[in-house]
């Protein structure tokens, strides 16, 4: 076998700038109160908990269910949910997390931690070639189209072949990471991705697992929250 057993990526818990964004859109407004760099934003109260029912879930998993191996983006937010759910879920017998900066969030640039409507007010510009463009083919000033993402995460799953062939592996990271694995994976259009997302977000601290069946990896669940009440 020179594939992986069986990936399941990890969407971070909630974070303190999930909850800032939203709470902006809502109130529609054009500023959060964030500062700082989107890699050192951390979890939310609700993140970190998010992430002890994770742990919890695993932990009353039988052994062929764990990760044999894990590697995290290395943002905070990321590191904290790894961190709280190998805590709460304890002897898991992993050894310790790999840090990959191929699994880092989608690279926003000059927008970086900025709402819509603050990148419409502040720059005018770039919101109307966002809107001509579209999400994924747009490129923010510094930052990556959706196609840069997927070219790091081939090669970080490139990489988790080589050397854990045979293994379960957790990849602990973002939504970002996610659709760009489906991508790499499944072959699937960002368009197809998209319409798969209206329907069914990737949740913070949901599972998507491929296992190695048929000679390749399968989609086997998708942003599935199974430690969610």
């Amino acid at each position: 076998m020179d594939t992986v057993a069986e990936l399941t990526i990890v969407r971070h818990g909630q974070s303190v700038a999930n909850v800032a964004f939203a709470d902006a859109h809502a109130r529609g407004v054009a500023t959060h109160g964030l500062t700082g760099r989107d890699a050192d934003v951390p979890l939310s109260p609700l993140g970190r908990r998010q992430a002890t029912r994770l742990g919890r879930w695993l932990a009353a998993q039988p052994a062929d269910r764990r990760p044999d191996h894990v590697v995290c983006s290395p943002y905070r937010r990321a590191r904290q949910t790894w961190a709280r759910v190998a805590d709460t879920a304890a002897d898991l017998g992993v050894t310790p997390v790999d840090l990959d900066g191929r699994l880092v969030d989608r690279l926003m640039g000059e927008l970086e931690l900025l709402t819509p409507l603050m990148i419409a007010e502040r720059f005018p510009a770039e919101a109307a070639r966002l809107a001509a463009d579209g999400l994924y083919a747009y490129r923010p000033p510094g930052g990556e189209t959706f196609d840069d993402v997927a070219a790091r995460v081939r090669a970080a799953l490139a990489d988790l072949h080589r050397r854990h062939a045979g293994r379960r592996v957790w990849v602990v990271a973002h939504d970002a990471v996610v659709v760009a694995a489906r991508h790499v994976l499944e072959g699937l259009s960002f368009a197809d991705l998209d319409a798969i997302l209206a329907t069914t977000p990737v949740a913070n601290t949901s599972l998507t697992r491929y296992a190695f069946t048929h000679g390749r990896l399968d989609l086997v669940e998708f942003a599935a929250v199974p430690h969610t009440p």
